[in-house]
Formats: structure tokens, C-alpha cells, sequence
């Protein structure tokens, strides 16, 4: 085999390597992407706007209104200094609460104890509007996770998933 020969038989071997590095490297992304870790996912599951039986400011009526969150995901969320706010901006901030996979808080509006699947706001007044308002979840960034709307907002500025 002459010199030149077996310079060409390289360059042809280093092309075909490089050829098919790059086709591997172009399927990289789809392949990692099934390897990733799930992003997590925390939504308004439910909301109870309107507690049950007469309005009449008590805490066992204030708490008969909530917010329900879940965590869609296995993997647990650390929800500390996030926000569930209404449509006048009532604001609610989570403290060192950590939201388990799978796992669903209810956030009541009254006073009371919280426990890993209820908390309490503390308000002495209701929060959300029986007619029309939005639940909106905030990250601790302040980026909307979700909302949840009814009434009149709801099909004006709000959106219903």
C-alpha cells in the first residue's frame, strides 16, 4: 500500500468516525430527555369560594373556604416564599413549607394549626369573592404557576383550566 494510499484509507476512517459522532451527538437530546428529572408541577386543584352554610365571619365558616394545591410530580416542592393572592390582592405567603410528591395542601382562610396537609391564612375576614375572583399561585421568583377564576373574571382577565 503506498504512502498516499494509506493517508486517504485515515482520512476516510476520520471522516466516517466524525460523520457518525455527529448523527450520535444529533440524537443526544432525545435520548437525555427521557433521562431528565421531571419538572415539578404544583396546580389550583380546587377551589371553595363559597363556604357552606350562613356567611357569618366565624372561624369554622372562614375556614369552610379554601384553596387546594397539589404537587403533580413524585418529587417533593419547597414552597417557601411563594404566594396564593386573590383578585383584590389578599396575599397568602408560604413559610418553610415543603409540598410532598403526589401530595395536596389545603389552604383554609381562617385561623387554626397547620399540619403537612392543612394551612391556615389567619384572616378574620373571608378572601375570595363568592360572585367572580382569581386564585392566582406565584413562585418565589413572583412568575405565575397557575390560576383559577370564576365569576365575572373569569372570562374577563382570568382563565379556567
Amino acid at each position: 500500500m503506498s504512502v498516499s494510499a494509506s493517508v486517504s484509507a485515515r482520512r476516510l476512517a476520520a471522516a466516517a468516525l466524525a460523520a457518525g459522532a455527529l448523527v450520535s451527538v444529533a440524537a443526544l437530546p432525545s435520548s437525555a430527555a427521557d433521562h431528565r428529572a421531571p419538572r415539578a408541577k404544583v396546580e389550583i386543584s380546587a377551589v371553595q369560594y363559597d363556604s357552606p352554610g350562613r356567611d357569618d365571619r366565624s372561624n369554622r365558616s372562614l375556614n369552610k373556604e379554601w384553596v387546594e394545591l397539589t404537587n403533580t410530580t413524585r418529587q417533593a416542592v419547597n414552597l417557601d416564599g411563594w404566594t396564593l393572592e386573590d383578585a383584590s390582592g389578599h396575599t397568602y405567603t408560604f413559610d418553610g413549607y415543603r409540598l410532598a410528591g403526589r401530595a395536596t395542601v389545603r389552604v383554609h382562610t381562617g385561623v387554626g394549626r397547620d399540619t403537612r396537609t392543612d394551612l391556615y391564612q389567619g384572616s378574620r375576614a373571608y378572601v375570595w369573592n363568592n360572585d367572580r375572583d382569581t386564585a392566582t399561585l406565584s413562585n418565589h421568583r413572583g412568575r405565575v404557576i397557575d390560576e383559577e377564576s370564576w365569576g365575572y373574571n373569569r372570562h374577563h382577565g382570568g382563565h379556567r383550566r
